[in-house]
């Protein structure tokens, strides 16, 4: 079945600026409606006390428990420090060719590298982020083309250094 829009679903407080800024970047890259809710979960049962972090496999289980659609891609927005079993952290994560996924600001602030605070700067990076998983949800594989959104990314400054855009490779591949 065809997708029809997308949810941005925020866990936590968030500006409501930043989310309109999002959801615009979101709709002109993918083209589609794009709604924002606000969402709980008391996040203490994600948290792993021997790694100081939130386990984003199980977050992003509830998440597609909560919103599963074959019409809808949903991706959770949080501000935890996220991690899976096998990586020490995550920006993001989604089911590939799924309904859902989640991606966190926490570890694309500026303040946690020692570097003075740039908003501007993190809402890029939140964008790319958020647009890189989308794109997994659509069914879109990492790519090896060095501007593409869907370029895997180790670090902040591998974000940084990509666009926000798909690839023309990736838009082709698409699936909408």
């Amino acid at each position: 079945m065809r997708t029809k829009n997308i949810n941005l679903i925020y866990y936590g407080y968030f500006e409501q600026n930043f989310l309109n800024e999002i959801a615009k970047e979101v709709m002109f890259e993918y083209n589609l409606p794009v709604t924002v809710e606000e969402n709980y979960v008391e996040l203490a049962q994600y948290y792993d006390p021997s790694r100081k972090q939130y386990d984003g496999n199980k977050l992003l289980k509830t998440v597609c428990d909560q919103y599963t659609s074959e019409t809808c891609k949903n991706i959770g927005l949080f501000r935890v420090d996220l991690f899976i079993p096998i990586l020490t952290y995550i920006y993001g994560q989604a089911h590939l060719g799924g309904s859902c996924g989640i991606a966190s600001i926490f570890r694309l602030k500026n303040e946690l590298y020692g570097i003075k605070q740039n908003d501007t700067l993190l809402l890029e990076r939140f964008k790319k982020v958020i647009i890189h998983e989308l794109g997994h949800s659509f069914g879109l594989k990492h790519c090896h083309t060095p501007a593409c959104v869907m370029l895997s990314s180790t670090y902040v400054e591998d974000i940084d250094q990509k666009s926000a855009k798909l690839c023309s490779k990736c838009r082709l591949d698409l699936c909408l």
